[in-house]
């Protein structure tokens, strides 16, 4: 007689953090940043915790480099929403993300009061381009 596993509980959705890397971003367009390390940094700092990813472009160019951060599906029941950061040059700003992220994300995790200077609303057709 063979036993069958129960299936394992899926796992919580985690926040996913995307990392635009397109025509502007990620690129020697925006000088004095290593961007290989920026992303670098986000995918070892946040793969326990959170989903990174890189997208080509998301058309939010005046505002490079772009990092939009979503919650998870905790953090979007308690009211939390898309975050979408521009300008993120530095690896202070990048760290202050992580830290956020790891913290519990939108939602769930005051951010640090410095990330409220990279926020920025992103037209409509681009946010549902990249939040659906």
């Amino acid at each position: 007689m063979s036993r069958r596993k129960a299936p394992a509980p899926a796992a919580p959705a985690r926040c996913t953090v995307t990392v635009c890397r397109g025509c502007c971003c990620g690129t020697a367009k925006v000088p004095g940043v290593d961007h290989a390390a920026q992303l670098a940094t986000l995918k070892a700092e946040l793969g326990p915790v959170a989903q990174v990813r890189a997208v080509n472009c998301l058309d939010a160019c005046e505002h490079a480099n772009v990092i939009v951060v979503q919650p998870s599906s905790a953090g979007r029941e308690a009211g939390g929403r898309p975050v979408w950061l521009g300008l993120v040059n530095d690896s202070d700003a990048t760290a202050d993300i992580a830290a956020w992220v790891r913290d519990g994300g939108p939602g769930l995790a005051e951010p640090p009061v410095i990330l409220e200077l990279y926020e920025f609303g992103p037209s409509r057709r681009v946010r549902r381009a990249v939040e659906d």
